[in-house]
C-alpha cells in the first residue's frame, strides 16, 4: 500500500478496527474511508454497493463483525450466523465488483476443529467438529475465508485472510453478558474492588487455556500482511504464550488489588478446552508481537477507569 492509496476498515469503531485505523494514521496512512454502521449496515447488499462504487477504496481490511463472548454466542447462534454471513459475503463481493487491489478479512482462533492438534496450524481447518457454542459464529467465518479463496481461484483477485488468537485491550466491550473473558474480569474485579465485595465469580472451571494478543499487535500484523503476503491458506497471528483462565483471573486480580476470593460457577459454559496458534508462518515472515502481557493488561485497565462512564453506560 502506498501511504495515499484510499483504504477502507470496515468496522472501524470496533476494537480491531479501530486499532488498525491508529496504526494505518500512526505509519502516515492518510487517504481513510470510514463510515459507521448507523450510515452503512454492511448486512444490507444494496447499502454495501453503493458505498463501494462511491468512495472505490483500493485495499480494505474486514474487521466488521458481531462478536462476544462462549455465552452470548450460544445464546444466540442465528444472530451470530446471519450478520457475520452477510457482512461477510456484502463487502467481498462489492469489494470484486468495484475492482479493490487486495482484501484482507478477519477469522477468528474459534473456527478451528474444537479436537484439533494443538497449537493450531493454519491447515487444520475444516479437518474436524467445531465447538457447539460458538458454532455459528465458526461457520459464517469459515465461509468467508473460504469465499476470498474461492474468489483469488476463479477471478485472479488477491483477497487474503489472518486469524488472530484472542484480542484484548483499549475499545473493548466491558458489557457482563457480551463481553470477552478478559474485559468480564476487568469489570467484574474493579467493581468487587470499588464495593468491597468479598468474592468474584469466574465462570467456568477456570481450566481451559487461552492464547491473548494486545490489540494493537493484531493491528501492526494486518498492515504487514497486507504489505507482505499473498496467498490462499490464512494466516495465523498469535503470540505462543497461553494461560488458565484460573491464571488469568489471578493475574488481573493482583494487577486491579482485588484482595476478596475467586470462586467458580460451574454451570457456565468452559468452551474449547485449549485454543493456542502456531504462528511461526508468521513469524517466518521477519513479524512479532511487541506487547508484553503485563503491559498490555496495565494500559486496558487504565483506559477502563478513564472511560468507565461510556463503557459502562
Amino acid at each position: 500500500m502506498e501511504k495515499n492509496n484510499k483504504i477502507y476498515v470496515a468496522g472501524h469503531n470496533g476494537l480491531v478496527g479501530s486499532a488498525i485505523v491508529r496504526e494505518l494514521k500512526r505509519q502516515g496512512y492518510t487517504n481513510l474511508a470510514l463510515v459507521d454502521h448507523k450510515s452503512l449496515d454492511l448486512r444490507d447488499q444494496a447499502e454495501t454497493k453503493a458505498f463501494f462504487d462511491d468512495e472505490k477504496p483500493e485495499y480494505v481490511f474486514v474487521a466488521a463483525a458481531k462478536v462476544g463472548g462462549v455465552v452470548i454466542n450460544d445464546k444466540l447462534p442465528a444472530t451470530f450466523f446471519y450478520d457475520n454471513m452477510a457482512i461477510g459475503l456484502n463487502v467481498i463481493h462489492a469489494a470484486y465488483e468495484a475492482g479493490v487491489k487486495k482484501l484482507l478479512y478477519f477469522g477468528s482462533n474459534c473456527i478451528y476443529p474444537r479436537d484439533a492438534k494443538q497449537p493450531y496450524k493454519e491447515g487444520a481447518l475444516l479437518s474436524g467438529p467445531l465447538e457447539k457454542t460458538n458454532e455459528a459464529y465458526a461457520i459464517a467465518k469459515i465461509a468467508c475465508l473460504k469465499m476470498c479463496e474461492f474468489y483469488n481461484r476463479e477471478y485472479g483477485t488477491d483477497y487474503i485472510s489472518c486469524m488472530p488468537c484472542s484480542a484484548y485491550g483499549p475499545g473493548d466491550n466491558f458489557d457482563p453478558e457480551g463481553s470477552h473473558v478478559i474485559p468480564a474480569f476487568i469489570r467484574k474485579f474493579h467493581e468487587a474492588k470499588v464495593n468491597n465485595s468479598p468474592k468474584v465469580v469466574m465462570w467456568g472451571t477456570g481450566r481451559p487455556y487461552r492464547e491473548f494478543i494486545y490489540i494493537d499487535d493484531i493491528a501492526k500484523a494486518a498492515i504487514f500482511l497486507m504489505n507482505h503476503y499473498s496467498g490462499n491458506e490464512t494466516v495465523n497471528i498469535g503470540t505462543g504464550e497461553e494461560y488458565t483462565i484460573g491464571e488469568l483471573a489471578e493475574f488481573i486480580r493482583k494487577a486491579i488489588g482485588y484482595e476478596g476470593e475467586v470462586v467458580q460457577d460451574a454451570s457456565k459454559p468452559d468452551g474449547v478446552p485449549k485454543k493456542l496458534l502456531d504462528s511461526s508462518k508468521l513469524f517466518r515472515m521477519g513479524w512479532r508481537p511487541e506487547t508484553d502481557f503485563e503491559t498490555g493488561i496495565r494500559i486496558t485497565y487504565e483506559d477502563y477507569v478513564k472511560n468507565i462512564d461510556r463503557y459502562n453506560p
